[in-house]
């Protein structure tokens, strides 16, 4: 069945994927972490995976970009330089071997530096800020040409560098953004064509929009020390359910 020319696309499944960016989006910014895998979870039981990673892309972009330009005062500056150079490497890295890793070890990667670096925040300050900035942008765009929400792994390393939840929700949603353009022009050269999936994304990239700013406002009423526990225990269980799927998948148990 077809919606609006889009094929695998029902009417229920575009209202359902167009709430479901509007939710996570607001969890993304009121909680600092978790949108974009939630939306990547939910997005997987209906669309294709040959069009599911491009159109993730796509609508974490626009939410990205929402986000950054509602909190651009609180952006830390000095980390998008570095950053757009190391992505723009591990977009380059990451497109040259598409196919060649299995994703589970990725995710099993993914879930144990997510823990690590959670709760040991001290570790994401290593080297100086832009060569630590550099990496990030290097393995984050790498990572999610495969994996697409590697947000989760850059999420704990800003806030180990974030002065305050403010700086660390809104510079993740500018350094995402970098990494998700990166990725784009990453599928562009290996012939991704999602061009009839776009009033799908649209429409999920508006409610995204409206749930990045309603997060705002929850975000301004929540106090730095909940802010960070709320934070830390949702990293911590997307990472150790990241292992155990990787566990189940390479068949260790």
């Amino acid at each position: 069945m077809e919606f609006l020319g889009m094929p695998d696309v029902t009417p229920l499944v575009f209202l359902g994927l167009s709430a479901a960016s509007f939710l996570t989006a607001f969890l993304g910014v009121s909680t600092g972490a978790a949108g974009g895998l939630l939306l990547l979870a939910i997005m997987t039981t209906v669309l294709p995976p040959a069009v599911l990673i491009p159109i993730h892309t796509v609508v974490q972009l626009g939410s990205g970009v929402a986000r950054t330009f509602m909190m651009w005062r609180y952006v830390m500056r000095g980390a998008l330089l570095p950053f757009v150079v190391g992505a723009a490497f591990g977009a380059t890295a990451g497109a040259a071997i598409f196919v060649s890793l299995p994703v589970a070890v990725l995710q099993g990667i993914l879930g144990l530096f997510i823990v690590v670096f959670t709760w040991m925040p001290r570790l994401g300050r290593f080297g100086t800020e832009r060569a630590r900035f550099v990496i990030l942008g290097f393995g984050t765009t790498f990572l999610g040409v495969f994996v697409s929400a590697t947000g989760t792994l850059l999420a704990p390393l800003v806030a180990s560098n974030a002065p305050n939840r403010h700086s660390q929700v809104s510079t993740f949603g500018a350094l995402m953004s970098v990494s998700h353009v990166a990725k784009l022009v990453a599928f562009a050269f290996l012939g991704f064509a999602i061009g009839r999936f776009a009033p799908l994304m649209a429409a999920m990239i508006a409610t995204g929009a409206l749930g990045n700013w309603l997060g705002e406002r929850a975000l301004d009423r929540l106090s730095e020390r909940g802010f960070r526990f709320i934070f830390r225990g949702i990293l911590t269980l997307l990472g150790l359910r990241l292992i155990w799927v990787a566990v189940v998948e390479l068949g260790w148990i």
